[in-house]
Formats: structure tokens, sequence, C-alpha cells
């Protein structure tokens, strides 16, 4: 049932509509009747004086009756027309028979506007009633998504506007429970996260206190002994100091923090400026370099970040290569992307590793001792940010290919 605030809302100011259309038409009516009048008028003025003019011994009293005789009688049509000779033409409606028009008119005209306006006012009630019922729905749905519901189906096929209203809801309601999904699994992750940053971190610190009680327990440690314990110590603090800043550095992508300094970049200085900061690992293991990148190629990023993530991707190319090894870098550009493909001679990755490359602390079997399993993960995310990707195939003991595409 419609409720009385929303009768009144509609019934009041509809009724006043009504008021006014029956007044507007009432004075309309009136003002079209006063110059019908005063057209009749001046043409039986003209007619009685051209009459009175040239037939002075007709009477005045002779004249009106004969206009205001209504009988169709034979010598009435005769005496028609003899007056249409003089201008007269009895089409025209006498006064009072026009005042009795216009007064029968105007109430039947009144009636009508009255029956067309209650009409209107109950389709308008009927559409009203429809609405609201809608609106309830509606207010459900949202107590449903309030309360944590998200599996609601409310999709529209109409036009109207509390369908569009409904499918808008449905795609919030699609994008809360897809929020809500993120969410846990965030949680999840986290908590992931953290049980591996404990276990990752737990280690090294325990090594640590190891060797500095073994120092503390022994000052008459001879001096080689304790410069080992020093060195390893030393190791183990550079090893988790990486590990915290790249922690930081992907913490800093879940909270959206990181802002891209977009610019044109050279792909082959970026390569050589990588290579450059590799060169001591390049040296150690022999590993030749071999290019395929032209001039003049751009893509449009944020250089420092890029920097980072090739570097990360190079870096674990060299440490899974052979010592005198090759790694392979190809460019291709084209009108679409720009392909950059990282290929080793290395021992490769079997296919249980393979799918989890990217994971974050995830550690092959063959992974260095010293690494921490989060350098590709971070060169996934700063790629995927700039609108590439990234994708890795690889075979045993024949190396592996990383292939990166910046879209244009």
């Amino acid at each position: 049932m419609i409720n009385k605030t929303s009768i009144k809302q509609i019934i009041i100011p509809g009724i006043v509509l009504i008021c006014i259309a029956i007044l507007s038409f009432f004075i309309v009516t009136t003002i079209q009747n006063k110059k019908y009048e005063k057209i009749v008028n001046e043409t039986i003025s003209n007619f009685i004086d051209e009459i009175m003019e040239k037939y002075p011994e007709t009477s005045e009293d002779d004249i009106i009756k004969i206009l205001n005789d209504i009988e169709n009688t034979n010598e009435q049509k005769e005496k028609m027309k003899i007056l249409k000779k003089y201008g007269y033409t009895n089409n025209l409606s006498y006064i009072k028979k026009l005042e009795n028009e216009m007064y029968s008119n105007m109430k039947f005209n009144i009636v009508v506007i009255c029956v067309f306006g209650i009409l209107i006012l109950t389709i308008v009630l009927i559409y009203n009633r429809k609405k609201e019922r809608e609106i309830k729905k509606i207010n459900k749905y949202l107590n449903e998504i309030n309360n944590g519901n998200y599996e609601l189906k409310i999709e529209e096929n109409c036009e109207d506007e509390l369908s569009k209203l409904k499918n808008e809801l449905y795609k919030t309601t699609v994008l809360l429970r897809e929020t809500a999904e993120n969410s846990e699994q965030e949680k999840i992750n986290l908590s992931n996260s953290l049980a591996d940053i404990s276990h990752q971190i737990k280690t090294p610190l325990t090594s640590i206190r190891i060797m500095l009680d073994n120092i503390e327990e022994n000052p008459d440690m001879d001096s080689k002994t304790r410069e080992e314990f020093i060195e390893d110590i030393s190791k183990q603090i550079e090893w988790i100091s990486s590990l915290v800043i790249s922690l930081l550095k992907l913490a800093k992508f879940d909270a959206g923090a990181i802002k891209m300094n977009d610019q044109e970049v050279n792909v082959k200085k970026l390569i050589n400026h990588v290579l450059s900061n590799l060169a001591i690992l390049l040296d150690i293991k022999n590993i030749k370099i071999e290019q395929k990148i032209d001039d003049d190629t751009i893509i449009k990023a944020d250089y420092n970040w890029q920097l980072e993530a090739l570097t990360n991707i190079i870096k674990n190319a060299i440490e899974h290569s052979n010592e005198n090894g090759t790694i392979h870098i190809d460019v291709e550009n084209n009108s679409v992307f720009v392909k950059i493909k990282i290929r080793d001679e290395g021992e490769g990755i079997n296919k249980k590793d393979i799918k989890h490359i990217f994971d974050r602390f995830y550690k092959a079997k063959k992974s260095s001792e010293n690494s921490i399993g989060i350098g590709l993960s971070l060169a996934k995310t700063i790629i995927e940010q700039e609108n590439g990707y990234i994708k890795v195939d690889s075979e045993v003991d024949r190396g592996t290919t990383f292939e990166i595409k910046y879209l244009k």
C-alpha cells in the first residue's frame, strides 16, 4: 500500500494542477467568446444601420424580430435571402445563444478536464505504488549487502531509472563481493607472508646469536676463528637487510603507495645499466652477454623501477647459468609492444617449480643459499604496474627464457 505521505505528495499537486487547468480554460474561453460577441455585435449593428438608412420606414422592432426569429419557415427563408444581400449570414450565432453555448461548453470541458485529471492521478498513483514496491526491494537488497550477503542477483533488462539503479547496485554488489574475497585472500597472504618472514629471519638471527655467544664466552678465541665468525655475522646481517628492503618495496606496492614516474626510456641504455650493475657477478662466472637491441627502441616507464625489475631477472639468469656460459638478450619492437627476451643456457627449472617461480619466498631446490625468494616476485609486480606482463619458459639442463612485454 502507498503511505499517506506519498498520497499527499501526489494528490494535492494533482488537484492544484486540475484547478489551474480549469481556471485557465475558463479565462481563455471567456476571452474567445468576448471576441465572438464583439464580431457578432459589430456585424448586426452594421446590418441594422444599413437597413435603417436605406429603408427608414422599417422599424427597429421589425428588424430585431426577424433576427431573433429562429423558426425554419418558408417565409423566414425568403426573408433570410433578402438579408444576405446586406451582409447578414444565418450561420452567425445570436448573442443569447452564444452565451448559452459558451456556458454549456464550459461545463462540458470542466467535466472532461476533471475526468482526465482523475485518470492521470490514478495512473500516477498506480505507477508510484509499483515504484515504491521496487524501492522496498532495493532497500532489502541494501540491508542484505550491509549484512555481508554479496550473492544477490538483481540484474534488470528494462530501461527505466529504477532498473538502471538495480543494475548499478548489482555491479556494486559484485565489486564488493570481489573486494571481500580479495580482502580475505589478502589476510591469508599476509598471514602466510608473516609466517614466511618469521621463518626467513629466525634462522640468520639464531646463527648470529650463537656466534656472538661464542665470541663473548671465549675471550681467548684465536683471531682467525673470531674473524670468521665476524665475517659470517656480517653476511647474515647483510642478508637480513636485503630481505627487509625487498619486503618494504613489496609492501609499498601492496598498499598502492608507489607512484610511477613514467618517461621515455631507451631500452638499450637501460639494459646496459643493468649489466654494469651486475658486472662483478658476470666476471666471477665468466658469462658472456649477447645482445640484439635496436638503438632507438623506447618504452614509456619509470626508469629506476624498471632497472630494479630487469636487474632481478638478469641476476637470476646469472645465478642459474653455468660458468663460461652465455646469456642472450633480444628485444623486438613493433607497433603494439616492446618484447624483451632474456635466455640463459643454464640448469633450467623443472615443471614442479616453474608454476611457483613468481611466488613470494618460493625457493626451488637449485636456488642459491643466499636467495631471498622475493626478487622475481618484485620484478613481476613492477612490470605489471607499467601495463606489461612477464612469462617464463624453461627446460631442465637446457636453460630458461624470461619474456617481458610492454604494451604501447
